[in-house]
């Protein structure tokens, strides 16, 4: 029993005969699982950033740059898996998770307003040199050069929003609940990329992730508690 690429067969056969399935049948099911779990969940894991933005009509504290960078990586990273020919369940997610990141950075021009020419130029480039990319029209080896670059990408989308955290002592309008949803699907992406047999690359890009979400995580735990007390003192 075959559905969305899940082979069910081996755990249905195991469980009619009374058995618990085994080891080597359990674990790709349950890895095929959680790989669609995280497409589904991908599909509105920055909505809680997007609502916030909108709802206080505010980017405080948020970094442009950084969430410019995240739309570059999910670019090269959902443009390799697709050229590498991995299963939709190993991937899903960064083609939802793209689409959201460009709505949020065009959010998050509109809330900046004026938006200055070298901004304009960026956008530009990437309008230019995304499709190309994402058909795979490149050289091969300048694929995996860009992908290599991909983990580089991500590290430095992160560390703007994390130095401008630590500098204002305050997250601004960052969303716990898109963060918390960032760091847990890094996790279960690591366990799903080992059982899809992804490149050592894909896995890798998983663990920075786990690191850099959770540090994001962690201030936002760590400077709401003393806004939360200058705002009662407000009032």
């Amino acid at each position: 029993m075959d559905y969305l690429g899940i082979d069910f067969g081996c755990a249905i056969g195991s469980l009619k005969k009374g058995n618990f399935p085994p080891k080597d049948c359990l674990l790709p099911l349950i890895s095929k699982l959680l790989g669609y779990a995280i497409v589904a969940a991908s599909t509105t894991v920055k909505l809680p950033q997007i609502l916030k933005i909108l709802k206080h009509r505010s980017v405080r504290g948020l970094s442009v740059v950084a969430f410019e960078l995240e739309v570059v990586g999910y670019t090269i990273a959902l443009a390799y898996c697709l050229h590498k020919g991995l299963p939709f369940s190993a991937y899903g997610e960064l083609a939802f998770l793209l689409i959201q990141a460009l709505i949020l950075v065009a959010i998050i021009y509109y809330f900046s307003q004026p938006v200055g020419f070298s901004t304009w130029i960026r956008a530009l480039l990437y309008c230019a040199i995304a499709p190309t990319v994402l058909s795979g029209q490149i050289d091969p080896i300048l694929f995996e050069a860009l992908y290599a670059s991909q983990h580089a990408i991500f590290f430095f989308a992160r560390v703007p929003q994390i130095w401008k955290n630590f500098s204002n002592k305050s997250t601004g309008e960052l969303s716990f609940l898109t963060c918390l949803m960032n760091s847990g699907g890094s996790l279960v992406r690591v366990f799903t990329s080992i059982q899809e047999k992804a490149p050592t690359s894909v896995i890798m890009g998983s663990v920075l992730g786990i690191l850099m979400n959770g540090t994001i995580l962690s201030q936002i735990i760590i400077y709401q508690k003393p806004q939360i007390q200058k705002e009662k003192k407000a009032k």
